[in-house]
């Protein structure tokens, strides 16, 4: 799945949020199993309209009804917020309506999956009117996926989003993080805010930047936040449906601001760890190690950085996993093998980062998107010694000129062990095409196998 901020204007300062495109693309996906779809789900997932002006675009469909996934349960697997144990996708950016091209962003949309991958018509709108909690009476305008993760351990993946709550700048601000609860049929009903413990800040600063992950290794999904300079508020899960924590004990200082995902076990000891950031932008970073007491102990120092993906880009037999650095230019590869060097991957400014195993040979595989809107997207298969750029694939979807690319995901939406690729191709404020490239023996496919527009999730 692909969770991403997008940018918006609030009428109070937030000096930490929407700080630069996270690599929240919850990347390294893990292959989940469950029943198949309906035939007219299987004729809906390979039919998907892709024509802005065809407003009547792909029909709706039921979300499929789940039983709870073990799987859901990892927090590093991606999210299945039904529970029948299908990915889903996040799509943080819509298309505008075309009676409102420069209005506000309608929400968040949520396309469902099935045995045979994405149900465009399986679908789902999350509004701010509709969906987010009100605070001190009123309804937030920013309405933002920032990350996804089973926090009540029922089976069901969860939603954490991040709003604009009022704030006159005095002492405290508000928690702008809030929880939205799957289930059966998948995301639905009010969210609730998340409720971060006073003894769990520090400072006056937003508690933001939230972060999931399994931080104390037992086996529950835990949220990590901004509390200020040098600290993070750890809050244990697993969380009720009121939004709050099982436990949190006081602020944990951190050499780093602002922390960052994907978590991932990086030391192979059965806990996550996150990149803590020094700032926003291309900044120094810091790898946090959890352990029993969390995410408390100092890592590896990362270079400057703008995006980051891990994974086993090499063929070196270690318990940890490899992190790939968007540095600029270039793609840098810190190994978890011990002696290994540094690699370095020379690039066309590199931007959002995903990763995913694309042809099936077990090693994890990087997508990159220029961080200057270009209209292609490269993949680095994983190689022995690590990425492997004289094998890189291009992939540049089907769309007219003077269009952008943006990716969304890097997962196996379709079961078979190979993770697939999901760009949004935009044409103009009220037209986009969402296209599933598929994984392959050979690598990620130039020609979508499934392709639709953002445009059907709109009201109508």
């Amino acid at each position: 799945m692909g969770i991403r901020r997008r940018a918006h204007g609030t009428a109070t300062p937030h000096p930490h949020r929407r700080a630069a495109a996270t690599a929240a693309l919850l990347a390294a996906a893990l292959a989940v199993t469950a029943c198949g779809p309906s035939p007219d789900e299987r004729t809906e997932a390979r039919s998907g309209q892709t024509g802005a002006k065809n407003r009547k675009g792909t029909p709706p469909l039921p979300v499929p009804r789940g039983k709870g996934s073990r799987a859901a349960r990892a927090t590093t697997a991606p999210p299945d917020f039904n529970g029948d144990g299908h990915p889903a996708l996040v799509l943080d950016e819509l298309a505008k309506g075309p009676d409102d091209p420069q209005g506000d962003d309608a929400g968040i949309g949520v396309v469902y999956g099935s045995a045979r991958g994405l149900v465009p018509g399986a679908r789902r709108l999350l509004s701010p009117a509709r969906t987010a909690a009100e605070v001190e009476g009123a309804l937030p305008a920013a309405f933002d996926a920032e990350a996804a993760c089973d926090l009540d351990g029922d089976g069901y993946t969860d939603l954490v989003v991040s709003t604009d709550p009022p704030f006159d700048g005095q002492g405290r601000p508000p928690v702008p993080v809030q929880l939205v609860f799957g289930g059966p049929e998948g995301l639905r009903g009010r969210a609730v805010v998340l409720r971060v413990p006073d003894r769990a800040r520090f400072g006056n600063d937003w508690p933001d930047h939230p972060v999931c992950g399994d931080f104390d290794g037992d086996g529950r999904a835990d949220l990590v936040l901004h509390a200020s300079s040098s600290r993070l508020s750890f809050l244990q899960g697993p969380f009720t449906r009121k939004g709050a924590p099982a436990a949190a004990g006081p602020a944990l200082p951190v050499p780093g601001d602002l922390p960052t995902g994907p978590a991932a076990d990086l030391d192979g000891d059965g806990t996550c760890d996150l990149v803590v950031r020094a700032g926003a932008g291309r900044s120094k970073a810091r790898v946090v190690l959890g352990g029993p007491q969390g995410p408390t102990r100092p890592g590896p120092a990362l270079p400057a950085a703008t995006a980051y993906a891990h994974g086993r880009f090499t063929a070196a037999r270690t318990a940890g996993l490899d992190t790939a650095l968007a540095t600029g230019d270039a793609i840098g590869l810190r190994s978890a093998a011990p002696g290994l060097p540094a690699a370095t991957v020379k690039t066309p400014a590199p931007g959002p980062l995903a990763a995913g195993d694309t042809d099936g040979d077990g090693l994890t595989d990087l997508a990159l998107a220029p961080a200057d809107g270009a209209r292609a997207v490269t993949v680095l298969p994983g190689a022995r010694s690590g990425l492997d750029a004289a094998h890189a694939a291009t992939v540049t979807p089907p769309g007219g000129k003077g269009t952008a690319v943006q990716l969304l995901a890097l997962t196996d939406y379709d079961g078979d062990g190979r993770a697939d690729l999901v760009l949004r191709t935009v044409h103009g404020p009220t037209r986009d095409t969402v296209t599933v490239h598929p994984g392959t023996a050979k690598g990620t496919a130039a020609r979508p196998s499934l392709s639709f527009t953002t445009a059907d999730l709109l009201p109508r």
